[in-house]
Protein backbone atom coordinates (compact mmCIF):
# COMPACT_ATOMS: atom_id res chain seq x y z
CA UNK A 1 0.00 0.00 0.00
CA UNK A 2 1.70 3.25 -0.96
CA UNK A 3 2.26 6.01 1.95
CA UNK A 4 -0.42 8.85 1.66
CA UNK A 5 0.21 12.52 2.47
CA UNK A 6 -1.18 14.10 5.66
CA UNK A 7 -0.92 17.30 6.94
CA UNK A 8 1.81 17.58 9.98
CA UNK A 9 1.51 19.94 12.66
CA UNK A 10 3.72 20.51 15.94
CA UNK A 11 1.86 18.74 18.06
CA UNK A 12 0.66 15.89 15.75
CA UNK A 13 1.46 12.08 16.85
CA UNK A 14 3.88 10.02 14.86
CA UNK A 15 4.73 6.54 14.98
CA UNK A 16 1.92 4.16 15.66
CA UNK A 17 -0.92 5.89 15.90
CA UNK A 18 -4.99 5.82 15.75
CA UNK A 19 -6.60 5.95 12.39
CA UNK A 20 -8.14 9.48 11.47
CA UNK A 21 -11.59 9.71 11.35
CA UNK A 22 -14.06 12.02 8.83
CA UNK A 23 -13.14 14.66 10.46
CA UNK A 24 -9.37 14.23 11.19
CA UNK A 25 -9.55 13.52 14.74
CA UNK A 26 -7.55 10.32 15.96
CA UNK A 27 -10.68 8.69 18.10
CA UNK A 28 -9.46 6.09 20.49
CA UNK A 29 -13.00 5.76 20.94
CA UNK A 30 -13.58 5.19 17.47
CA UNK A 31 -11.37 2.85 17.02
CA UNK A 32 -12.08 1.04 20.33
CA UNK A 33 -15.97 0.72 19.11
CA UNK A 34 -14.77 -0.24 15.58
CA UNK A 35 -12.29 -3.15 16.96
CA UNK A 36 -14.75 -5.07 19.61
CA UNK A 37 -17.54 -4.58 16.43
CA UNK A 38 -15.84 -6.52 14.17
CA UNK A 39 -14.49 -8.74 16.63
CA UNK A 40 -17.67 -9.67 17.43
CA UNK A 41 -19.56 -9.51 14.13
CA UNK A 42 -18.81 -13.14 13.00
CA UNK A 43 -20.02 -14.98 15.97
CA UNK A 44 -22.11 -12.60 17.74
CA UNK A 45 -24.13 -10.08 14.96
CA UNK A 46 -26.25 -8.50 17.91
CA UNK A 47 -23.30 -7.86 20.22
CA UNK A 48 -21.27 -6.70 17.43
CA UNK A 49 -24.37 -3.84 16.27
CA UNK A 50 -24.82 -2.95 20.27
CA UNK A 51 -20.91 -2.00 20.34
CA UNK A 52 -21.31 0.04 16.93
CA UNK A 53 -24.02 2.17 18.33
CA UNK A 54 -22.85 2.79 22.07
CA UNK A 55 -22.95 6.18 22.86
CA UNK A 56 -21.34 6.54 25.89
CA UNK A 57 -18.15 4.35 25.47
CA UNK A 58 -16.21 5.53 28.05
CA UNK A 59 -18.47 3.84 30.63
CA UNK A 60 -20.32 1.43 28.38
CA UNK A 61 -17.12 -0.37 27.17
CA UNK A 62 -17.51 -2.74 30.12
CA UNK A 63 -20.78 -4.62 28.66
CA UNK A 64 -19.23 -4.76 25.12
CA UNK A 65 -15.56 -6.69 26.29
CA UNK A 66 -17.68 -9.15 28.49
CA UNK A 67 -19.68 -10.14 25.87
CA UNK A 68 -16.39 -10.56 23.50
CA UNK A 69 -15.43 -13.63 26.11
CA UNK A 70 -19.40 -14.90 26.47
CA UNK A 71 -19.50 -15.05 22.24
CA UNK A 72 -16.01 -16.98 22.56
CA UNK A 73 -17.92 -19.56 25.49
CA UNK A 74 -20.09 -20.93 22.54
CA UNK A 75 -16.97 -22.67 20.68
CA UNK A 76 -13.48 -22.99 20.62
CA UNK A 77 -13.56 -21.78 17.20
CA UNK A 78 -15.84 -18.92 18.58
CA UNK A 79 -12.89 -17.79 20.44
CA UNK A 80 -10.52 -18.48 18.11
CA UNK A 81 -12.94 -16.63 15.57
CA UNK A 82 -13.35 -13.65 17.93
CA UNK A 83 -9.09 -13.34 18.32
CA UNK A 84 -8.42 -13.45 14.87
CA UNK A 85 -11.22 -11.02 13.48
CA UNK A 86 -10.16 -8.84 16.77
CA UNK A 87 -6.54 -8.79 15.67
CA UNK A 88 -7.01 -8.43 12.00
CA UNK A 89 -9.12 -5.21 12.89
CA UNK A 90 -6.57 -3.65 14.65
CA UNK A 91 -4.16 -4.49 12.20
CA UNK A 92 -6.18 -2.62 9.23
CA UNK A 93 -7.12 -0.10 11.10
CA UNK A 94 -4.37 1.16 13.24
CA UNK A 95 -1.48 3.32 11.08
CA UNK A 96 2.04 4.66 11.16
CA UNK A 97 3.41 8.04 10.52
CA UNK A 98 6.66 9.06 9.50
CA UNK A 99 8.13 12.07 10.74
CA UNK A 100 7.97 13.78 7.60
CA UNK A 101 3.76 13.30 8.02
CA UNK A 102 4.16 10.00 5.64
CA UNK A 103 0.63 8.19 6.62
CA UNK A 104 1.00 3.93 6.02
CA UNK A 105 -0.71 0.68 7.58
CA UNK A 106 1.31 -1.34 9.97
CA UNK A 107 2.66 -3.46 7.70
CA UNK A 108 4.18 -1.57 5.31
CA UNK A 109 5.93 0.38 7.87
CA UNK A 110 7.73 -2.86 9.61
CA UNK A 111 8.97 -4.10 6.02
CA UNK A 112 10.83 -0.97 5.53
CA UNK A 113 14.75 -0.85 6.15
CA UNK A 114 15.41 0.62 9.57
CA UNK A 115 16.92 3.76 9.08
CA UNK A 116 19.74 3.53 11.85
CA UNK A 117 20.30 -0.38 12.72
CA UNK A 118 20.81 -1.17 16.00
CA UNK A 119 24.04 -2.40 17.55
CA UNK A 120 24.31 -5.06 20.48
CA UNK A 121 25.94 -4.05 24.03
CA UNK A 122 26.49 -7.10 26.11
CA UNK A 123 26.61 -7.20 30.03
CA UNK A 124 27.64 -9.87 31.64
CA UNK A 125 26.70 -10.14 35.52
CA UNK A 126 29.78 -11.41 37.75
CA UNK A 127 27.55 -12.93 40.90
CA UNK A 128 26.98 -16.57 41.01
CA UNK A 129 23.40 -17.68 39.95
CA UNK A 130 20.71 -18.77 41.87
CA UNK A 131 20.46 -22.66 42.81
CA UNK A 132 17.41 -22.87 44.30
CA UNK A 133 14.35 -21.07 43.78
CA UNK A 134 13.41 -18.77 46.28
CA UNK A 135 10.30 -15.89 46.88
CA UNK A 136 10.52 -12.93 48.31
CA UNK A 137 7.17 -12.14 50.54
CA UNK A 138 6.11 -9.83 53.05
CA UNK A 139 10.02 -9.25 54.19
CA UNK A 140 11.22 -12.52 54.34
CA UNK A 141 12.58 -14.97 51.57
CA UNK A 142 10.12 -18.53 50.96
CA UNK A 143 12.33 -21.37 50.68
CA UNK A 144 12.09 -25.57 50.43
CA UNK A 145 9.65 -26.10 52.48
CA UNK A 146 8.37 -22.81 53.61
CA UNK A 147 7.47 -22.14 50.33
CA UNK A 148 5.27 -25.13 49.70
CA UNK A 149 3.63 -24.22 52.48
CA UNK A 150 2.74 -21.47 51.51
CA UNK A 151 2.11 -22.58 48.29
CA UNK A 152 -0.96 -24.88 49.81
CA UNK A 153 -2.28 -22.04 51.74
CA UNK A 154 -2.91 -19.76 48.71
CA UNK A 155 -4.43 -22.86 47.14
CA UNK A 156 -6.21 -23.95 50.06
CA UNK A 157 -7.64 -19.87 50.66
CA UNK A 158 -9.12 -19.36 46.98
CA UNK A 159 -5.35 -17.41 45.88
CA UNK A 160 -4.35 -18.98 43.02
CA UNK A 161 -5.57 -22.23 41.29
CA UNK A 162 -4.12 -25.32 42.04
CA UNK A 163 -2.13 -25.73 38.55
CA UNK A 164 -0.27 -22.47 39.46
CA UNK A 165 1.14 -23.82 42.42
CA UNK A 166 1.65 -27.55 40.53
CA UNK A 167 4.09 -25.43 38.46
CA UNK A 168 5.48 -23.92 41.01
CA UNK A 169 6.22 -26.85 42.74
CA UNK A 170 7.72 -28.26 39.71
CA UNK A 171 10.27 -25.33 39.59
CA UNK A 172 11.21 -25.79 42.81
CA UNK A 173 11.88 -29.42 41.78
CA UNK A 174 14.14 -28.56 39.07
CA UNK A 175 16.47 -25.50 39.78
CA UNK A 176 18.69 -26.26 36.40
CA UNK A 177 15.36 -24.99 34.56
CA UNK A 178 16.02 -21.29 35.92
CA UNK A 179 19.01 -20.54 33.66
CA UNK A 180 16.64 -21.39 30.62
CA UNK A 181 19.70 -22.78 29.27
CA UNK A 182 19.72 -22.76 25.47
CA UNK A 183 16.99 -19.74 24.79
CA UNK A 184 17.15 -16.33 24.99
CA UNK A 185 14.19 -13.90 26.67
CA UNK A 186 13.37 -10.91 24.74
CA UNK A 187 11.87 -8.67 27.75
CA UNK A 188 10.04 -5.99 26.06
CA UNK A 189 9.35 -3.38 28.68
CA UNK A 190 12.79 -4.27 30.07
CA UNK A 191 12.16 -1.75 33.19
CA UNK A 192 8.51 -2.65 34.28
CA UNK A 193 7.46 -3.71 37.97
CA UNK A 194 5.62 -6.64 36.75
CA UNK A 195 8.71 -8.19 34.04
CA UNK A 196 11.01 -11.01 34.63
CA UNK A 197 14.06 -9.25 34.20
CA UNK A 198 15.50 -9.22 37.85
CA UNK A 199 14.94 -12.84 38.51
CA UNK A 200 16.05 -14.50 34.98
CA UNK A 201 19.12 -12.47 35.71
CA UNK A 202 19.12 -13.62 38.85
CA UNK A 203 19.13 -17.05 38.16
CA UNK A 204 21.53 -17.16 35.65
CA UNK A 205 19.71 -16.47 31.61
CA UNK A 206 20.17 -14.46 28.52
CA UNK A 207 18.00 -11.50 28.56
CA UNK A 208 17.67 -9.61 25.34
CA UNK A 209 16.01 -6.07 26.86
CA UNK A 210 14.13 -3.83 25.34
CA UNK A 211 12.99 -0.08 26.61
CA UNK A 212 12.50 3.26 25.96
CA UNK A 213 16.06 5.42 25.25
CA UNK A 214 15.78 6.57 28.83
CA UNK A 215 18.71 7.02 30.70
CA UNK A 216 17.88 6.37 34.56
CA UNK A 217 15.81 3.95 33.26
CA UNK A 218 18.71 1.72 31.42
CA UNK A 219 20.62 2.54 34.49
CA UNK A 220 18.33 0.96 37.10
CA UNK A 221 18.53 -2.41 34.15
CA UNK A 222 22.15 -2.26 33.65
CA UNK A 223 23.19 -1.69 37.23
CA UNK A 224 21.03 -4.98 38.41
CA UNK A 225 22.26 -6.76 35.15
CA UNK A 226 26.12 -6.36 36.63
CA UNK A 227 25.38 -7.88 40.11
CA UNK A 228 23.58 -10.34 38.85
CA UNK A 229 24.66 -13.62 37.18
CA UNK A 230 23.31 -13.71 33.77
CA UNK A 231 23.65 -12.01 30.60
CA UNK A 232 22.08 -9.10 29.34
CA UNK A 233 22.02 -7.82 25.82
CA UNK A 234 21.07 -4.41 25.23
CA UNK A 235 19.80 -2.70 21.98
CA UNK A 236 22.25 1.00 21.02
CA UNK A 237 21.20 3.23 18.73
CA UNK A 238 24.62 4.96 17.74
CA UNK A 239 27.78 4.20 17.22
CA UNK A 240 28.98 7.46 18.31
CA UNK A 241 32.10 7.45 20.67
CA UNK A 242 30.92 10.64 22.94
CA UNK A 243 32.42 9.31 26.01
CA UNK A 244 28.80 9.09 27.86
CA UNK A 245 27.75 5.55 29.43
CA UNK A 246 26.15 2.36 27.96
CA UNK A 247 22.70 3.77 29.16
CA UNK A 248 23.08 7.11 27.05
CA UNK A 249 23.18 5.13 24.46
CA UNK A 250 20.49 2.17 25.01
CA UNK A 251 17.15 1.63 24.20
CA UNK A 252 14.56 1.59 21.37
CA UNK A 253 11.04 3.28 20.85
CA UNK A 254 8.70 0.73 19.99
CA UNK A 255 6.49 3.38 18.41
CA UNK A 256 9.19 5.04 16.46
CA UNK A 257 11.28 2.79 15.55
CA UNK A 258 9.83 -0.82 14.54
CA UNK A 259 11.70 -2.25 11.43
CA UNK A 260 14.84 -1.65 13.37
CA UNK A 261 14.06 -3.29 16.71
CA UNK A 262 12.55 -6.38 14.60
CA UNK A 263 15.59 -6.82 12.44
CA UNK A 264 17.43 -6.53 15.80
CA UNK A 265 15.28 -9.35 17.60
CA UNK A 266 15.94 -11.05 14.08
CA UNK A 267 19.41 -11.60 14.64
CA UNK A 268 19.39 -13.67 17.85
CA UNK A 269 20.89 -16.70 17.43
CA UNK A 270 19.19 -18.64 20.02
CA UNK A 271 15.64 -19.87 20.18
CA UNK A 272 13.90 -16.55 21.07
CA UNK A 273 10.99 -16.15 23.69
CA UNK A 274 9.08 -12.87 22.80
CA UNK A 275 7.73 -11.65 26.05
CA UNK A 276 5.15 -8.45 25.97
CA UNK A 277 5.52 -6.68 29.04
CA UNK A 278 4.68 -3.15 27.90
CA UNK A 279 2.68 -0.60 29.77
CA UNK A 280 2.42 3.76 29.07
CA UNK A 281 -0.93 5.66 30.36
CA UNK A 282 -3.94 6.11 28.17
CA UNK A 283 -4.43 5.77 24.79
CA UNK A 284 -0.52 5.58 24.72
CA UNK A 285 -0.87 2.05 25.82
CA UNK A 286 -3.22 0.86 22.56
CA UNK A 287 -0.65 2.03 20.32
CA UNK A 288 2.64 0.51 21.99
CA UNK A 289 0.87 -2.83 22.79
CA UNK A 290 -0.16 -2.14 18.65
CA UNK A 291 3.20 -1.90 17.66
CA UNK A 292 4.81 -5.34 19.69
CA UNK A 293 1.75 -7.10 18.37
CA UNK A 294 2.88 -5.86 14.19
CA UNK A 295 6.35 -6.89 15.65
CA UNK A 296 5.24 -10.35 16.45
CA UNK A 297 3.66 -10.93 13.25
CA UNK A 298 7.21 -9.77 11.37
CA UNK A 299 9.08 -11.87 14.28
CA UNK A 300 6.83 -15.36 13.50
CA UNK A 301 7.05 -14.72 9.78
CA UNK A 302 10.82 -14.95 9.95
CA UNK A 303 11.70 -17.22 12.68
CA UNK A 304 10.44 -20.96 13.40
CA UNK A 305 11.40 -20.92 17.56
CA UNK A 306 9.94 -18.02 18.64
CA UNK A 307 7.69 -18.30 21.57
CA UNK A 308 5.33 -16.37 23.11
CA UNK A 309 4.65 -14.73 26.73
CA UNK A 310 1.95 -12.53 28.21
CA UNK A 311 0.91 -11.52 31.57
CA UNK A 312 -2.70 -10.92 31.78
CA UNK A 313 -4.57 -8.46 34.16
CA UNK A 314 -6.62 -9.94 36.92
CA UNK A 315 -8.68 -6.99 36.41
CA UNK A 316 -10.63 -8.70 33.20
CA UNK A 317 -13.09 -11.12 32.19
CA UNK A 318 -12.49 -14.65 32.96
CA UNK A 319 -14.17 -17.72 31.97
CA UNK A 320 -13.41 -19.70 35.07
CA UNK A 321 -13.38 -23.51 36.16
CA UNK A 322 -16.50 -25.29 38.03
CA UNK A 323 -13.99 -25.88 41.13
CA UNK A 324 -13.57 -21.91 40.98
CA UNK A 325 -17.21 -21.48 40.82
CA UNK A 326 -17.87 -24.10 43.64
CA UNK A 327 -15.12 -22.26 46.10
CA UNK A 328 -17.08 -19.39 45.94
CA UNK A 329 -20.01 -20.57 46.10
CA UNK A 330 -19.25 -22.07 49.81
CA UNK A 331 -17.49 -19.10 50.55
CA UNK A 332 -20.78 -16.95 49.89
CA UNK A 333 -23.32 -19.65 51.40
CA UNK A 334 -20.90 -20.00 54.43
CA UNK A 335 -20.30 -16.43 55.35
CA UNK A 336 -20.87 -15.67 58.90
CA UNK A 337 -24.11 -14.06 60.24
CA UNK A 338 -23.05 -10.46 61.17
CA UNK A 339 -21.63 -10.37 57.17
CA UNK A 340 -25.18 -11.85 55.77
CA UNK A 341 -27.32 -9.35 58.33
CA UNK A 342 -24.98 -6.58 57.46
CA UNK A 343 -25.44 -7.38 53.30
CA UNK A 344 -28.93 -7.06 53.14
CA UNK A 345 -29.42 -3.76 53.80
CA UNK A 346 -26.27 -2.84 51.50
CA UNK A 347 -28.13 -4.71 48.79
CA UNK A 348 -31.54 -3.39 49.35
CA UNK A 349 -30.03 -0.06 49.25
CA UNK A 350 -27.99 -0.75 45.64
CA UNK A 351 -31.07 -2.63 43.98
CA UNK A 352 -29.01 -5.34 44.13
CA UNK A 353 -25.41 -4.05 42.92
CA UNK A 354 -23.16 -4.49 46.01
CA UNK A 355 -22.16 -7.56 47.60
CA UNK A 356 -23.75 -10.26 44.74
CA UNK A 357 -23.46 -13.86 44.89
CA UNK A 358 -20.86 -14.29 42.08
CA UNK A 359 -21.56 -17.05 40.08
CA UNK A 360 -24.95 -19.03 39.73
CA UNK A 361 -23.83 -22.32 41.77
CA UNK A 362 -22.50 -24.97 39.35
CA UNK A 363 -21.79 -23.47 36.78
CA UNK A 364 -19.31 -24.50 34.36
CA UNK A 365 -17.05 -22.57 33.55
CA UNK A 366 -18.42 -19.32 35.29
CA UNK A 367 -17.54 -15.95 34.51
CA UNK A 368 -15.57 -13.71 36.52
CA UNK A 369 -16.19 -9.96 35.32
CA UNK A 370 -13.58 -7.98 37.35
CA UNK A 371 -13.30 -5.53 34.73
CA UNK A 372 -12.66 -1.86 36.99
CA UNK A 373 -14.10 1.24 35.06
CA UNK A 374 -11.65 3.28 36.52
CA UNK A 375 -9.02 1.80 34.25
CA UNK A 376 -10.53 2.55 31.05
CA UNK A 377 -11.20 0.63 27.72
CA UNK A 378 -7.64 1.79 26.40
CA UNK A 379 -6.64 -0.41 29.23
CA UNK A 380 -8.85 -3.20 28.51
CA UNK A 381 -8.30 -3.03 24.88
CA UNK A 382 -4.34 -2.98 24.95
CA UNK A 383 -4.77 -6.38 27.17
CA UNK A 384 -6.96 -7.88 25.68
CA UNK A 385 -5.02 -7.60 22.14
CA UNK A 386 -2.61 -9.53 23.88
CA UNK A 387 -5.42 -12.55 25.18
CA UNK A 388 -6.08 -12.79 21.51
CA UNK A 389 -2.52 -13.05 20.31
CA UNK A 390 -1.78 -16.08 22.50
CA UNK A 391 -5.02 -17.91 21.76
CA UNK A 392 -3.81 -17.37 18.27
CA UNK A 393 0.23 -18.23 18.30
CA UNK A 394 -1.00 -21.55 20.43
CA UNK A 395 -3.32 -22.26 17.44
CA UNK A 396 -0.96 -22.02 14.89
CA UNK A 397 1.42 -24.23 17.07
CA UNK A 398 3.26 -22.08 19.01
CA UNK A 399 4.95 -22.10 22.35
CA UNK A 400 2.67 -19.72 24.63
CA UNK A 401 2.88 -18.47 28.46
CA UNK A 402 -0.16 -16.84 29.04
CA UNK A 403 -0.48 -15.85 33.12
CA UNK A 404 -3.06 -14.20 34.58
CA UNK A 405 -1.06 -12.57 37.24
CA UNK A 406 -2.23 -11.21 40.94
CA UNK A 407 -3.38 -7.55 42.13
CA UNK A 408 -0.16 -6.22 42.52
CA UNK A 409 0.74 -2.78 43.81
CA UNK A 410 2.23 -0.85 41.34
CA UNK A 411 3.44 2.44 40.58
CA UNK A 412 0.46 2.60 37.92
CA UNK A 413 -2.32 1.16 40.00
CA UNK A 414 -1.69 3.23 43.50
CA UNK A 415 -1.16 6.25 41.71
CA UNK A 416 -5.02 5.67 41.20
CA UNK A 417 -6.62 6.85 44.29
CA UNK A 418 -9.45 4.50 43.70
CA UNK A 419 -7.72 1.97 42.64
CA UNK A 420 -4.86 2.36 45.29
CA UNK A 421 -7.82 2.25 48.49
CA UNK A 422 -9.62 -0.55 46.91
CA UNK A 423 -6.11 -2.52 46.81
CA UNK A 424 -5.76 -1.86 50.06
CA UNK A 425 -9.27 -2.59 51.99
CA UNK A 426 -9.30 -6.05 49.36
CA UNK A 427 -8.11 -8.29 52.20
CA UNK A 428 -11.75 -7.40 53.83
CA UNK A 429 -13.01 -9.59 50.84
CA UNK A 430 -10.37 -12.18 50.68
CA UNK A 431 -8.49 -10.88 48.45
CA UNK A 432 -4.54 -11.08 48.78
CA UNK A 433 -2.95 -8.00 47.18
CA UNK A 434 0.72 -8.81 46.47
CA UNK A 435 3.86 -6.70 46.52
CA UNK A 436 6.01 -5.95 43.05
CA UNK A 437 8.97 -8.20 44.01
CA UNK A 438 6.47 -11.18 44.96
CA UNK A 439 4.69 -10.79 41.88
CA UNK A 440 7.36 -10.32 39.33
CA UNK A 441 9.05 -13.44 40.98
CA UNK A 442 6.59 -15.77 40.92
CA UNK A 443 5.32 -15.14 37.51
CA UNK A 444 8.88 -15.57 36.35
CA UNK A 445 8.88 -19.13 37.86
CA UNK A 446 5.79 -19.95 36.00
CA UNK A 447 7.15 -18.32 32.73
CA UNK A 448 10.27 -20.99 33.26
CA UNK A 449 7.74 -23.71 33.89
CA UNK A 450 6.05 -23.09 30.60
CA UNK A 451 9.62 -22.74 28.65
CA UNK A 452 10.54 -25.89 30.53
CA UNK A 453 8.20 -28.38 31.05
CA UNK A 454 5.34 -27.45 28.33
CA UNK A 455 1.59 -27.06 29.37
CA UNK A 456 -0.73 -29.19 28.92
CA UNK A 457 -3.05 -29.38 25.89
CA UNK A 458 -6.58 -28.27 26.45
CA UNK A 459 -9.85 -28.04 23.95
CA UNK A 460 -11.11 -24.84 24.85
CA UNK A 461 -9.02 -21.27 24.69
CA UNK A 462 -10.36 -19.93 28.03
CA UNK A 463 -8.76 -23.23 30.13
CA UNK A 464 -5.59 -22.08 28.33
CA UNK A 465 -6.03 -18.60 29.80
CA UNK A 466 -7.25 -20.47 33.22
CA UNK A 467 -4.66 -22.59 33.14
CA UNK A 468 -1.60 -21.53 36.02
CA UNK A 469 -3.38 -18.55 37.12
CA UNK A 470 -2.87 -16.31 40.34
CA UNK A 471 -5.49 -14.13 40.75
CA UNK A 472 -5.37 -12.91 43.86
CA UNK A 473 -8.63 -14.46 44.86
CA UNK A 474 -10.94 -12.79 42.43
CA UNK A 475 -12.09 -15.92 40.61
CA UNK A 476 -12.84 -17.66 44.65
CA UNK A 477 -14.16 -14.72 46.55
CA UNK A 478 -17.78 -14.82 48.12
CA UNK A 479 -18.74 -12.16 45.94
CA UNK A 480 -18.80 -10.89 42.84
CA UNK A 481 -15.69 -8.27 42.60
CA UNK A 482 -17.42 -5.01 41.17
CA UNK A 483 -20.12 -5.57 44.19
CA UNK A 484 -17.44 -5.86 46.37
CA UNK A 485 -14.40 -3.40 45.34
CA UNK A 486 -16.35 -0.43 46.00
CA UNK A 487 -16.92 -1.23 49.64
CA UNK A 488 -13.05 -2.23 49.98
CA UNK A 489 -12.17 1.23 48.70
CA UNK A 490 -14.11 3.10 51.08
CA UNK A 491 -12.78 0.69 53.80
CA UNK A 492 -9.00 1.36 52.86
CA UNK A 493 -9.53 4.69 52.07
CA UNK A 494 -7.20 5.39 54.90
CA UNK A 495 -4.29 2.52 54.34
CA UNK A 496 -3.81 4.01 51.27
CA UNK A 497 -3.74 7.34 52.30
CA UNK A 498 -0.99 6.11 54.52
Amino acid sequence: MAAAKTRPSGDAPSGVVFPATDDGARSTTALGRAVVADALRAVDPVGARGAEHETNWRSGYLEHFKRLVEAGLESPDAARTVARDGLASVHERMRVVTPDGAETDLATALAAAPAAPLRTATVAGTAEPERELSLPYRGGRLRGDALLRQLDAWTESGVMEPSAADAVRRVAENPEWLTLEGQQVAVLGAGAEMGPLPSLLRWGATVVAVDLPRPALWRRVLETAERSAGILHVPVSTSDDTGKGLADHAGADLLHHLPAVAEWLARVDEPLVLGNYVYADGATNVRVSVAVDALTVRLQQERDDLALAFLATPTDVFAVPGAAVDHATRRYEERSALSKAAGRPLRMASAGRLLRRPYAPGSDPGLNDTLVPQQGPNYTLAKRLQRWRAVSARHDGATVSFKVAPPTRTRSVVKNRALAAAYAGAHRFGVEVFDPSTSNTLMAALLVHDLRAGRPAHEHPWQDEADGAVHGGLWRAAYAPRSALGLAAVLGLGAARG
